[in-house]
């Protein structure tokens, strides 16, 4: 209880307040490799233990809300940090910190990109066989825990064959819709997983610096953009607002984290030309090698199909849904997290998300990617060495470059 009271003494000031919360994330943003459960190990070190932000409880309590919410979880759980430490601002502060330093690296991989040989290198081509390993990892243990037993893994295995059998964002949102249903069907009657008793004395909602009327607002304008933007996108026929109704509808409806983002944004920006499958699937492989969330995949496509403008609409809009969400929500969370119903529905999302998961290894990542012996070779090795030897994703990253850098040599003199 004491670490909770912590945000409630006096401060030096909301500017400094805001500019130390923007230094820390911007330092996690900096060194924050793994992936988002690795995420939430760097956060609690530093935001809990080591500067006392919030208590275990509290982070306990943030941490199961933003598994529940679509969008990038670790990302949201600094944003929620942030509101607490400094309402609004501090939740700006915290996004921005840990969120530029991977966009802008990204955005200068697809400048670099353009305009010159290096789509056809053999480092290149090595990227593509590393996200081979690295979703192959992702399937591996998401399916491990969130698909095991004959239900749930049925239902994974319904989800892949339907994006595979009709592959486009609206397959995959029905796909979770009508997950949820049989989740709420199949498991009503199953004890409620995750249900966490109340604390006495303490107020879930306390140092939260935001009235609720700003979470009413927040949640309206989730709801409102998600709807009106495909119209208005639809009407006025500029690629900025395409753009950024494209990038915000990934957000808004990605359950599971970043890796699931990845057939979602190829289903919405290949098949319109926007970009090729060969730079998507560089870009993904690049943005393992960079530190901070995966969802900033979204800030190379953006450079790659519409320049730095492009970069900046994506980057917005993808992760705006997670504010939205997070501002609106979290004021209520202390109520939601009691309701069984909406646990019992998450369990067929969260197979139903392996399942998408599963597809998207097979194609785009898998057919583009292996295409003779010493593909299907370097990939395995990959694979070994993320899931068995336990290595860092960015030296894997390393080690496929050079494993694609190799069979590019040993093509050149064969």
């Amino acid at each position: 209880m004491q670490s909770d009271q912590v945000m409630e003494q006096p401060n030096p000031g909301r500017l400094r307040r805001i500019f130390e919360i923007f230094t820390v994330s911007t330092k996690l943003g900096l060194t924050s490799f793994g992936g988002p459960i690795a995420h939430l190990g760097y956060f609690h070190e530093e935001y809990v233990n080591k500067r006392k932000w919030v208590g275990e409880q509290k982070y306990a309590e943030l941490v199961a809300l933003c598994q529940f919410l679509p969008g990038p979880a670790s990302s949201q759980v600094g944003m929620g940090i942030g509101l607490y430490r400094g309402g609004i601002a501090g939740a700006l502060a915290a996004w921005a910190g840990f969120t530029l330093p991977s966009a802008v690296a990204l955005v200068l991989f697809a400048l670099l990109l353009q305009g010159t040989a290096l789509a056809d290198s053999g480092w290149l081509h090595g990227l593509k066989l590393t996200a081979v390993a690295i979703v192959a990892q992702a399937v591996w243990s998401m399916g491990v825990k969130l698909a095991a037993g004959r239900s749930r893994a049925t239902i994974a295995a319904l989800a892949a064959a339907a994006t595979l059998l009709w592959p486009s964002g609206l397959t995959q949102v029905l796909i979770i819709a009508a997950s949820a249903l049989t989740g709420l069907w199949l498991y009503r009657s199953s004890p409620a997983p995750g249900a966490s008793p109340a604390h006495p004395g303490e107020e879930p909602q306390s140092g939260i610096r935001l009235r609720r009327s700003w979470a009413v607002a927040s949640l309206a304008a989730f709801v409102g953009l998600l709807g009106l933007l495909p119209l208005v996108s639809r009407w006025w026929p500029n690629l900025g607002l395409q753009l950024f109704d494209v990038f915000y509808r990934a957000g808004a409806l990605v359950f599971g984290g970043g890796h699931v983002v990845l057939p979602l944004l190829q289903s919405e920006v290949v098949p319109r030309g926007w970009i090729g499958e060969a730079d998507f699937l560089s870009g993904y492989g690049a943005a393992q090698a960079v530190p901070g969330p995966l969802f900033t995949f979204a800030s190379y496509l953006g450079a790659s199909i519409h320049g730095v403008t492009g970069a900046i609409l994506a980057t917005i809009a993808i992760f705006l849904p997670a504010f939205l969400l997070v501002v609106g929500v979290l004021p209520f969370w202390h109520q939601l997290r009691e309701i069984p119903k909406v646990q019992y529905a998450l369990q067929g999302v969260n197979a139903a998300v392996v399942g998408i998961l599963l597809a998207a290894l097979y194609d785009p990542i898998w057919v583009s990617s292996i295409q003779e012996t010493g593909d299907f070779i370097v990939a395995m090795l990959l694979f070994v060495m993320l899931v068995f030897w336990k290595l860092p994703p960015w030296a894997v990253v390393v080690a496929g470059a050079a494993g694609g850098a190799f069979l590019g040599w040993i093509g050149s003199i064969g």
